[in-house]
C-alpha cells in the first residue's frame, strides 16, 4: 500500500511537516509496512519555504529582519536544491502569527521586514526569487517593502510617509534615486493562490482586513487610502493593477510587488506541485491524506486541499481530508475529488486545547481511519 501525505500547516499550531509526521504515525500503527511518502504542501503561506527547501534538498539562511511592527526579529530565506533560487516567506517577517491579537492593527503594520528579506537575498547574489506571500499581518499595499528596497514614498511636503495602511492616503510622489541597484536584476515570482483584486468588496481590505484587526470604521479609511495608493502607482508605473487577480493578496503586497519589483504572479500550489513532483507521486498512490486547520466553503477555491484533490481525481485515487474543524456545504470539495472530510476533535474542547493537542488528535484520527480502510479491504477480499 502506497500512501501519500500532502498536508498544509495548521495555522498557529503545526507546520506542514509536523502535520505530515503526525498523520504518518497514526497510519503506521495500523499498517506498519505501508510505503508512506510525505510531501508537506503550502499554498504560499506560512510553512512554504520549509516545504520547498525540504522537497528540493535545499538549505535555510538565517538573516535579521523586523516584524510587522518594526521590531527586530531573526528571520530566514531558503535556497532551493539547485543553489540558484532563493525562496522567501513574507510570513516569517510580516506575518500575522508573529503578533498577538491585541497587537494586530493594519493602520500601522508594515511589510518593511519583507523588503529586508528581498534585500538580503539579492545582496547574497540571487537573481531568481520566489516570494510566498500568505499569512500577512499587513494592509499597506507593499509600501513598507518598497521603502526597505530604497523607494522614497513621499507626502506633499517631500517627507517619507509612515508605516501601515493608515498612511497610504498621504502618499503624493515616489522617489527612485535610492532604489537598491541589484533589484533590477532580480526576477521575482509571487507564490500565492489568493485571487482577490486590490480594491472593492472582494479586495484586500474588505475581505482580509477584519482578521488583521480592522474595525468597520477602519475598513472605510483603509479602502479609501488603498484606492489613492493605487492611483499613484498607476501614474508612476503606467500599470492599472487594481483589478488584476491576486493583487489583493497579503494586504495588497501582490500589487506592490508587481509595481515596484515587476514581479509575476504564480500559483503557490502549482509551484509546490512542480518542485516536489507531487502529481507523479499521487498517480502511483493507493490513497492520499491531506489536511488543513479549517475546512469550509472557501477551501475549494485555491487552497491546498482543493489542489491535492483535483490531482488525485485525475487518477481515481481516494483522498481523505483532515481538519481541526469544518463547516459549510462541502459539495464542491467532494466534486473536486475529496472522498471524505474528518474533524480531528473527538470530544468538546476549547480552541486552545485543540491546538495544544493537534499532533495527538491527528495521529489518533488517522489511525481510526486506517482501521476502517484495512477492515473494509479485508472484508471485500473475503466476499
Amino acid at each position: 500500500m502506497r500512501i501519500i501525505i500532502a498536508p498544509d500547516s495548521f495555522k498557529e499550531c503545526l507546520t506542514a511537516i509536523q502535520v505530515a509526521t503526525a498523520i504518518s504515525e497514526g497510519i503506521r500503527r495500523v499498517v506498519p509496512e505501508a510505503e508512506i511518502i510525505s510531501i508537506p504542501v503550502a499554498d504560499g503561506g506560512e510553512g512554504t519555504v520549509e516545504a520547498i527547501v525540504a522537497a528540493t534538498g535545499g538549505k535555510m539562511i538565517i538573516t535579521p529582519s523586523v516584524d510587522a511592527l518594526n521590531r527586530p526579529v531573526l528571520s530566514f530565506f531558503g535556497v532551493l536544491g539547485d543553489g540558484k533560487t532563493a525562496v522567501i516567506e513574507m510570513a516569517s517577517a510580516s506575518g500575522i502569527e508573529m503578533l498577538t491579537p491585541e497587537e494586530r492593527n493594519p493602520f500601522i503594520t508594515s511589510t518593511f521586514g519583507t523588503g529586508l528579506l528581498i534585500k538580503a537575498a539579492i545582496e547574497a547574489g540571487f537573481t531568481q526569487i520566489i516570494l510566498a506571500i500568505g499569512g500577512s499581518a499587513t494592509n499597506d499595499g507593499g509600501a513598507g517593502m518598497a521603502q526597505a528596497l530604497g523607494f522614497g514614498l513621499l507626502d506633499k511636503n517631500r517627507k517619507s510617509i509612515g508605516p501601515g495602511g493608515g498612511s497610504l492616503g498621504k502618499l503624493h510622489s515616489i522617489e527612485h534615486s535610492h532604489v537598491h541597484p541589484l533589484l533590477k536584476k532580480a526576477k521575482i515570482t509571487v507564490a500565492s493562490d489568493v485571487r482577490n483584486p486590490l480594491l472593492g468588496h472582494s479586495g484586500a481590505t474588505r475581505v482580509y482586513g477584519p482578521q488583521k484587526g480592522a474595525t468597520p470604521e477602519m475598513l472605510e479609511t483603509l479602502e479609501f487610502n488603498m484606492a489613492h495608493y493605487s492611483q499613484i502607482l498607476q501614474q508612476e508605473f503606467k500599470v492599472d493593477i487594481a483589478e488584476i487577480p491576486g493583487t489583493g493578496a497579503a494586504g495588497g503586497l501582490g500589487a506592490g510587488l508587481m509595481a515596484f519589483c515587476r514581479a509575476e504572479m504564480g500559483s503557490g500550489f502549482e509551484l509546490i506541485n512542480k518542485l516536489t513532483h507531487l502529481e507523479d507521486h499521487i498517480q502511483q498512490a493507493s490513497m492520499v491524506f491531506t489536511a488543513e486547520g479549517k475546512i469550509d466553503s472557501q477551501t475549494a477555491f485555491g487552497k491546498t486541499i482543493s489542489g491535492v484533490a483535483q490531482l488525485a481525481k485525475k487518477y481515481h485515487v481516494p483522498v481523505i481530508a483532515l481538519a481541526g474543524m469544518f463547516k459549510d456545504d462541502l459539495t464542491e470539495l467532494y466534486n473536486q475529488g475529496v472522498t471524505s472530510v474528518f474533524a480531528i476533535g473527538n470530544e468538546p474542547m476549547s480552541l486552545g486545547e485543540s491546538k495544544a493537542r493537534a499532533k495527538e488528535l491527528l495521529s489518533s484520527t488517522s489511525e481510526r481511519i486506517m482501521r476502517v480502510v484495512v477492515n473494509s479491504h479485508q472484508n471485500i477480499i473475503k466476499l
